[in-house]
């Protein structure tokens, strides 16, 4: 092909991406506007979400913002939604966006503290069953205080932090080495890449139990995810008392989905089971004996003040002092000051993990404008509202699941307490029946949402997230991985719901 303007245009489309990929964008963005005007914008509008699940699912071969986003903007274009509407979901979720601005930036000036308690966990913990539920239990209880998002950076600075370390002596360097590649395998010796395989499986069961743990706590407590305090003001519940309605439910699954950690183990099913090879283990052990033996007091006091941070951190998000991605500000603020991180360009690559995601997030939320601006789960809401009483809290499980795997969390839940608490003051329910409703809208969002990435913020962050191309983790491996939970998590689920109340 000769080299021509035309062909230079076609390379530089979406870069490095495969070209069958690029045919099929530009089929999406063809097919949008005459789909649109032949079938009218609700067939329009359900087939936007399944190119956008797509792009997910995807998301190796071209990182999804820049295809969701000519997606977003062409929905735009043709009338699907429009910019207020965008820019009233973006309002909406100001919180989360502030939370990934400046929390996970704040946990990544926390990392040294992180990957020295985790190494000493994972060194000291030889039994996998028992590291990977320590892993799912410690993100459950994190997640029931502090907010999913955070408790997933956490747990990705900890995985980055591991597989860097064990990735520079595979390709035959030392430990401090600062200019090392750990996206390319080129350098890697031919003697280390069964064991680098082996830890890569070890790693993606380690990060999936980690992300289940953050739905089983999110759950439970008002402040464990954002739709969850959106439900208790609608209510009326304080933490107590939303702790309490949710028990009968979130109690069951938390130790259905312990017992589903432990028994994916032991099986070796789903791709879990991945063993921590003895060599990795002696590179993690002299890596964390080299870190101790040569840490400065300097280091030590900067291991403190990142200690006293992630105090004030647990604090002020489990008492909710002010929004999380204030307190992550306030995280940064501190700990850069005392410990002499002042170069503006050494702060800047904190912000480099989470805005490429925050950016994503916004062109989601023009997705769920779409949603919202069609009215395209209206008809789902209004079945289920029509069924006898005691057939509907099992019916709102079942529906927000299903809408949660493909929609945003907060969207499904807002629309649906919104039209709940519409029927509550029409007179058609009584505000017992409401409450029982809540804990099934609740519980539904949160639980069998998390068999696709797009069903939780946390799982797109983590699909998203510089680690997931360094262990080969998949948006198909994710669904696998997390299919015997969603199974478990919403089986459970859905049977106390039905039930318990």
């Amino acid at each position: 092909m000769p080299d021509t303007l035309v062909s230079g245009f076609t390379r530089n489309f979406l870069g490095k991406a495969p070209n069958w990929y690029k045919q099929v964008i530009l089929l999406f963005l063809i097919a949008n506007p005459i789909v649109m005007f032949v079938f009218g914008p609700v067939t329009a509008g359900w087939l936007l979400i399944a190119e956008f699940i797509f792009t997910l699912a995807m998301a190796l071969k071209c990182y999804p913002l820049l295809p969701g986003g000519l997606l977003a903007v062409e929905a735009l274009l043709i009338g699907l939604t429009n910019a207020d509407a965008v820019y009233h979901e973006v309002l909406i979720n100001f919180p989360v966006i502030l939370l990934l601005m400046f929390m996970v930036a704040g946990i990544y000036f926390m990392k040294e503290l992180l990957l020295v308690t985790f190494t000493q966990i994972l060194v000291g913990v030889r039994s996998k069953s028992a590291l990977s539920l320590l892993f799912c239990g410690a993100a459950a209880l994190l997640s029931a205080f502090l907010d999913a998002l955070t408790v997933t950076a956490v747990i990705i600075s900890v995985a980055v932090g591991f597989y860097s370390v064990y990735h520079k002596v595979a390709s035959g360097k030392g430990y401090q080495q600062k200019d090392h590649n750990a996206n390319s395998d080129d350098e890697v010796v031919e003697l280390h890449r069964e064991d680098l395989e082996n830890f890569r499986a070890f790693l993606r069961s380690l990060l999936m139990h980690g992300a289940i743990g953050t739905a089983l706590g999110g759950v439970a407590t008002m402040v464990g995810e954002p739709q969850n305090l959106l439900i208790a003001k609608v209510v009326g519940w304080d933490f107590v008392s939303f702790f309490l309605h949710m028990a009968p439910v979130s109690i069951p699954v938390l130790i259905a989905g312990l017992f589903t950690c432990w028994a994916l183990e032991k099986l070796r099913w789903f791709g879990y089971g991945g063993r921590l090879p003895k060599p990795v283990r002696r590179v993690l052990e002299e890596f964390a004996e080299n870190e101790r033996s040569s840490r400065t007091k300097s280091d030590k006091a900067a291991l403190w003040i990142q200690a006293v941070a992630a105090v004030i951190l647990v604090l002020g998000l489990a008492f909710h002092v002010a929004e999380v991605g204030l307190i992550g500000l306030l995280v940064i603020i501190l700990i850069t000051s005392f410990t002499g991180v002042i170069d503006e360009h050494q702060i800047g690559k904190a912000f480099q993990e989470s805005l490429p995601f925050t950016s994503l997030l916004v062109v989601f939320f023009a997705i769920v404008a779409v949603i919202h601006e069609q009215h395209l789960f209206k008809p789902i809401i209004e079945y289920v509202l029509s069924l006898p009483e005691g057939q509907q809290p099992g019916m709102f499980f079942i529906a927000n699941g299903l809408l949660s795997m493909i929609s945003d969390n907060v969207f499904v839940a807002t629309v649906y307490i919104s039209e709940v608490k519409q029927a509550l003051d029409a007179g058609a329910i009584s505000f017992d029946h409401f409450q029982t409703l809540a804990v099934a809208i609740n519980t539904g969002t949160n639980l069998p949402s998390v068999a696709t990435p797009n069903g939780q913020a946390a799982f797109l962050f983590l699909l998203t997230s510089a680690i997931a191309p360094l262990v080969r983790l998949s948006y198909g491996k994710m669904v696998i991985m997390a299919l015997p939970y969603t199974v478990v998590m919403g089986g459970v689920g859905l049977y106390m719901v039905t039930h318990a109340f």
